[in-house]
Parts: structure tokens; C-alpha cells; sequence
């Protein structure tokens, strides 16, 4: 990838969500956030309802999704925020909200996580984070295909981290059933599972006329970071540069409702514009490992079987 052939736009790092949209209309437009009570998911969910979307929180604590729900309500005047359940580590779950799903979806916004919690399983016996970070919304995307089809133009927002420079896939023992687990790898390798995603998907669901993309949001002070100790929190080069949660959901934000990144597909952002290839030693831009045609085909066949 050249410098020249990077998507740009007028937003900046200090963008805020609402920016974003401050001169869209998604009325009639319908749009899915996971993880939409806290964090940088309820300012995403806020600048969409703002715009006019239709916004259905989907969460796993449906008390917090509703107190969320109200307050976005309560700031933008739009009453067409819904809640519903969603717990990314219980397939049942999932299928549940895929099936109550009607109508096309014209953004989903796969923004829950988990980052770098103690070595927990699901009943399965998968690696919690890869759990839920990307096998939870791989199913859920893959679920609610048809209806993302549907729309037309459809687009995706994967959030990952610029924690994936730090992990590649490691297709040989993806759950650590045979090496020493490390919090902070772990969810590393779930963060580039993020942004295959969104290479594959584009890739397969061009047709569709659905787009799918990575964001990195930047360094966000929330309850996510709460396994992380503060060294670890520097371990790449450089000082975190803290954003607020409507900075953090600002790239979010514009991949699934500006028209200035219509049609872009495949990529990977972070502070409103296309990463450029990462330099060794720093926390910024995207890793070759993650943007790999071959590995990220590979992560949706091994996915798809994994989910069989």
C-alpha cells in the first residue's frame, strides 16, 4: 500500500463523534452496536441516534443497555433506541438475536470486548477473549448476512487495537491449549482476528454491496482496561495518547455513517483516516499480519468450523 493510495478525510484525531455526523441524515437507516451501554459504544450509539438512525443497543446487561438507552434518548430526542440482550461467549445468545432480527441492517457495529482477562473458557472451551472479541461477532455478522444484504449498502465496523501489532494469529493453538497463556497476547491475537475479519468479509461480500472495516480507536480510559495493570499499559513504544470516549468513537462513527469513506472497504483506520504500515516499535499503524489475504481467508474457514 502507497502513501498516496490511503484513504483520508477532514476529521482528525480530536474529532468527536458528533462531528462526524453533524451534517448526515440516517433517517429510515437502521444500526446495531454492541456493547452500546459504556465506553466508546454508547457515544457511537449516541452519534448515530443523533443522525437520526434507528440504533438497537445490543448488549449483555440489559439494565445498563436501558439506563443507556434513556440517556441517549434524553440527549438527542430520538426515541428509536432499542435494547437487546447479546452475550458474545453463548452461542445461543447470538442465534437468539439473529432470529428476533427483521428488516435490513444498514451498520453493524461490532464494538464489545474484553482485554487481557485472567485465562477463563467457554463452556466450550475456547479462549475467552478470542471468544468474544471475534468468534461472538463472526457469528453474529455471519448471522445477520442476509440482512445486511438486504440494505445495499451495508457497512461494518470492526474495532480492534493497536494491540494486534503485538500477535499475529496462531492458527497451531489459537485457545492456548498448549502454551503458556499471557493476558496481553491474547487479546493481541483477537485484535488482529478483528481486522482479518473485515478483509475477508469485504472480500466475500462484495457482491452484497456491504463494506467491512477495522478501526483502532486510540487509548480510552474505561472499565475495558480493568485486567490491565498500568505497566502494561506502556509496553509499546511511546506514551498512551488518551482520548475521550467520543474522541475513541469518532473513527467508529465515520466508517458507519460518512459519506466521505463511501464505497472503502477492506481496511484498516485509526484517527479518522487509513493506517499506513506500522514501524517497528511503535503503537501506530496496522501490522502486514493483519491485513493478509491468505490468513484472514483462512481465520473465516477455521471460524465457520470452529462455530459448526
Amino acid at each position: 500500500m502507497t502513501t498516496a493510495s490511503r484513504v483520508t478525510t477532514p476529521f482528525t484525531a480530536i474529532s468527536g463523534a458528533a462531528e462526524i455526523v453533524a451534517d448526515v441524515d440516517l433517517t429510515g437507516r437502521r444500526a446495531i452496536v454492541t456493547g452500546g451501554s459504556s465506553g466508546i459504544g454508547i457515544e457511537t450509539a449516541r452519534a448515530l441516534a443523533a443522525a437520526n438512525a434507528d440504533v438497537t443497543i445490543a448488549v449483555r446487561d440489559v439494565d445498563a443497555g436501558v439506563r443507556a438507552a434513556a440517556d441517549i434518548v434524553a440527549s438527542t430526542g430520538n426515541d428509536h433506541v432499542l435494547v437487546a440482550p447479546l452475550d458474545l461467549t453463548d452461542q445461543a445468545s447470538i442465534a437468539s438475536f439473529v432470529r428476533t432480527w427483521d428488516g435490513p441492517l444498514h451498520m453493524l457495529v461490532n464494538n464489545a470486548g474484553v482485554m487481557a482477562t485472567p485465562e477463563l473458557r467457554t463452556r466450550e472451551g475456547w479462549e475467552l477473549q478470542f471468544a468474544t472479541n471475534h468468534l461472538g461477532h463472526f457469528a453474529l455478522a455471519t448471522g445477520l448476512h442476509l440482512a445486511l444484504a438486504a440494505a445495499g449498502d451495508a457497512r461494518i465496523v470492526s474495532v480492534s487495537s493497536s494491540a494486534h501489532l503485538r500477535s499475529p494469529i496462531v492458527f497451531d493453538d489459537v485457545h492456548y491449549l498448549t502454551r503458556p497463556y499471557v493476558p496481553s497476547i491474547a487479546y493481541a491475537q483477537s485484535k488482529t482476528a478483528n481486522v482479518l475479519f473485515a478483509v475477508e468479509a469485504a472480500r466475500r461480500w462484495v457482491d452484497d454491496g456491504i463494506v467491512a472495516n477495522a478501526v483502532m480507536p486510540g487509548g480510552i480510559r474505561t472499565r475495558l482496561q480493568r485486567h490491565l495493570a498500568q505497566p502494561e499499559l506502556g509496553r509499546t513504544a511511546g506514551p498512551v495518547r488518551w482520548k475521550t470516549p467520543a474522541q475513541g468513537a469518532a473513527t467508529s462513527v465515520l466508517l458507519a455513517a460518512s459519506p466521505s469513506v463511501a464505497g472503502v472497504s477492506g481496511r484498516y483506520f485509526e484517527d479518522c483516516a487509513e493506517a499506513g504500515s506500522s514501524r517497528p516499535g511503535s503503537r501506530t499503524g496496522v501490522a502486514a499480519h493483519a491485513l493478509d489475504p491468505e490468513a484472514a481467508a483462512r481465520l473465516w474457514d477455521e471460524s465457520v468450523r470452529t462455530l459448526a
